[in-house]
């Protein structure tokens, strides 16, 4: 099992909205909705180019900026992160089995490790960060790596995502999808199963997803 993190199993796209905006009025400006929009499952590095360029202000340096929202979202996943519906279900479900699980997200190794304290620290056998792999989501490094990692083939992982970065990502890696859209709607696509939540989602739904037979239940 591979697990996206932001807007899949902890609801943090409010969180990072708080952060995001918060930078923009230190840099005198507001966000637009799209530039937000069009952040959703990327990585910080391409998230702040968008946001500088929102702004008008492309000059700005992506670390300095990264590192600001990254402090600032820290604080917040301390105190106000919560499980996405169903997810701590699936999780323990998924502990409880044996199965192998990873946690594939873009956020920074940093901020990951404070959203961990919520998520469990044996939660995973395996967490891939987005500041750790070779190129992040949409690319299939993340997934690839991840399964990798687990010693599974990726041809027998589901990836459940919430994201288009992600689910792109997810199939170009060569695994089943199950997409859960939150921030950012989503459109079918042959191998991914879409859900509203993942409330109800068990074991023998995740294995069935493996089968194309299945794929289009």
């Amino acid at each position: 099992m591979l697990f996206d993190m932001d807007g899949t199993l902890v609801d943090s796209e409010r969180l990072w909205d708080i952060g995001l905006q918060e930078l923009a009025a230190h840099y005198g400006g507001t966000l637009s909705e799209a530039a937000r929009f069009a952040m959703v499952g990327t990585d910080m590095a391409v998230s702040m180019q968008i946001l500088h360029t929102d702004l008008g202000q492309p000059w700005r340096d992506p670390a300095v900026s990264a590192a600001w929202v990254d402090r600032r979202v820290g604080e917040l996943f301390l105190t106000d992160l919560v499980w996405r519906p169903g997810a701590l279900a699936l999780v323990t479900a998924v502990r409880a089995a044996a199965v192998p699980a990873a946690l594939v997200t873009s956020t920074r190794r940093a901020v990951v490790e404070i959203a961990l304290e919520t998520l469990g620290r044996d939660t995973f056998d395996v967490v891939v960060c987005g500041d750790e792999v070779s190129a992040t989501k949409p690319d299939p490094a993340p997934y690839l790596t991840a399964a990798r990692l687990l010693d599974v083939p990726i041809a027998r992982c589901v990836a459940i995502e919430d994201s288009p970065a992600g689910v792109a990502s997810a199939l170009a890696a060569g695994a089943a999808v199950l997409a859960v859209p939150h921030a950012v709607p989503l459109d079918p696509a042959d191998g991914v199963r879409l859900l509203e939540t993942l409330t109800g989602v068990d074991l023998d739904l995740l294995s069935g997803l493996l089968s194309p037979l299945d794929l289009s239940r």
